[in-house]
């Protein structure tokens, strides 16, 4: 199991819908994840806009995956270089810092990364 961004051990990012690059409900990500899957983010409808307007649409189904398509408030594991793209563009969804890979701080600084604290209170 990986660490967080914090050092701690990664909790997990979502079981329903099931997330990760190894579909394990955990943002770990390993050398054979390119896309680094480390974010664990919430999304929101303008952050599913804009990655499908990117060319990741997230959320149409795909069946032949058994991939029900996200919807806001969905907890799911995001590629690093989609999260800070989203960031780039001001477009960031939050993200679920406990269960968000300490790979992802190869991005961007820990002090920015928590101005996108999501708290559970938020929803």
């Amino acid at each position: 199991m990986g660490k967080n961004v914090f050092g701690e051990k990664l909790i997990t990012c979502s079981n329903k819908p099931l997330t990760g690059f190894y579909r394990e409900g955990c943002c770990n990500t390993g050398d054979d994840d390119h896309g680094v899957h480390s974010v664990c983010a919430v999304m929101t409808e303008d952050f599913l806009a804009f990655s499908k307007m990117a060319g990741n649409d997230l959320s149409t189904p795909l069946p032949q995956y058994n991939f029900k398509g996200l919807k806001p408030g969905d907890h799911w594991c995001l590629c690093a270089s989609r999260w800070m793209e989203a960031y780039q563009a001001d477009q960031a969804p939050l993200v679920i810092l406990e269960a968000t890979h300490e790979r992802m701080l190869k991005y961007i600084d820990l002090h920015e990364l928590v101005k996108y604290a999501w708290k559970r209170e938020q929803v």
